[in-house]
């Protein structure tokens, strides 16, 4: 009680100079708004790369993955002898095995006849691999010859083709020179790399990419028996399957690869990251200056506090005291315009990008140090200065 009634008799000598220039005032907070905002924007475009590049390994029906070596993310996979999954089948606990293959492909939108880059994922339809009812719903469609579902979600002008598509009639198309009919559709969604997704058989994949042999391919996807752990699973596989050739990962490791990736080796990650450093400095920078002008302006109020015997600790405070309020009226507008610009964007580009409630706390956390780090600067010249050479 005693330390909430102190409080509440202290005068709040940082917001009262804070609130004395209204124009400076508002100056720091649009200011500080504005990184927040730059920060908060990098860290949605980061993590809508993470979640949208990772979407196909989020659905991939299967507790253990084979991955050729080589394998640099799901966009960039090499293949692999499929003979690996025979011998991974005689390993205990492995129920059964399925090959998936994936690869780009240009092919002509049929609304606007313009080139494009789709991810083509082709497997065997009487062994489901994709956890997603709206495929798994039209597996027959994709044992005709030639015949692909089409990502619904893919970046770009085709409200025709749905529409047929929706109305029961079939659209044909160009990919690499083979005409092709897309017969179905279903919703997963475009990512930094590609445009959208086509799924259909195995052997329709190969048709399109007649380069690659069927004992090639680019992911083996295994189930386990049931009452096994896949981690154990998987650890028997790596000794019992050559490291030179494959890499065996468990669902989650799956996932945990390709944000890797992303995050580690990808110039993208690194610019967003870059960005949010920059949002930082920026903060600093901007409040640094308002804390700055604030402290010469009183300076000579500052010494005879210190005159009056108060320690160079009270008036810090002061000064922190103000960095916390800049930081949190900041706040304010800086999570108030991204909510706008992260719909705007998600609409325009069907990326992932939402706001988190993880996200807005790191961002005050950010904020807050940001202006903490501005008044410790700021200050530098009331702790030195001496009280008689202030008049």
């Amino acid at each position: 009680m005693g330390l909430i009634q102190e409080i509440q008799r202290r005068t709040p000598l940082g917001w009262l100079q804070l609130s004395h220039h209204k124009s400076r005032l508002l100056v720091a907070i649009s200011g500080i708004a504005f990184a927040d905002v730059l920060i908060f924007m990098q860290l949605g475009f980061q993590n809508a790369l993470y979640d949208s590049n990772t979407r196909l390994n989020r659905v991939v029906r299967a507790d253990i993955v084979l991955m050729s070596t080589q394998s640099r993310n799901t966009l960039n996979l090499s293949t692999f002898a499929r003979r690996r999954l025979l011998q991974a089948a005689d390993v205990p606990g492995v129920r059964s095995t399925s090959a998936m293959y994936i690869g780009l492909v240009t092919w002509k939108n049929p609304q606007t006849h313009r080139p494009t880059s789709l991810q083509a994922i082709g497997f065997n339809p009487d062994e489901p691999a994709i956890d997603l009812p709206e495929v798994n719903s039209q597996l027959d469609k994709l044992k005709l010859p030639d015949t692909f579902i089409f990502d619904r979600a893919t970046r770009g002008q085709y409200n025709e083709v749905f529409s047929q598509v929706e109305a029961g009639n079939t659209v044909t198309t160009e990919v690499d020179k083979r005409t092709i009919t897309i017969d179905g559709l279903f919703k997963l969604g475009s990512s930094f790399a590609a445009d959208g997704t086509l799924i259909s058989s195995d052997d329709n994949y190969l048709r399109i990419f007649p380069r690659q042999q069927a004992g090639s391919i680019n992911l083996g996807l295994i189930y386990t028996e049931p009452g096994y752990d896949p981690k154990q699973v998987a650890e028997i596989l790596k000794l019992y399957l050559p490291k030179e050739d494959v890499q065996v990962l468990t669902r989650e490791e799956f996932v945990q690869f390709e944000e890797d990736y992303w995050k580690n080796e990808s110039p993208i990650g690194f610019i967003f990251g870059l960005g949010v450093g920059m949002g930082f400095i920026v903060g600093v920078i901007i409040v640094y200056q308002v804390l700055s002008t604030d402290v010469n302006a009183h300076i000579k109020e500052y010494a005879t506090f210190k005159a009056m015997g108060y320690r160079n600790l009270y008036l810090l405070g002061v000064i922190f005291e103000e960095a916390i309020i800049l930081a949190l009226l900041g706040f304010i507008p800086g999570f108030a315009v991204p909510l706008g610009l992260y719909r705007l964007t998600r609409n325009a580009t069907d990326l992932p990008i939402y706001m988190t409630a993880g996200r807005a706390v790191f961002v005050l956390i950010i904020t807050i140090i940001m202006c903490m780090i501005s008044g410790a600067i700021a200050t530098r010249k009331l702790q030195s200065a001496d009280p008689a050479d202030m008049f």
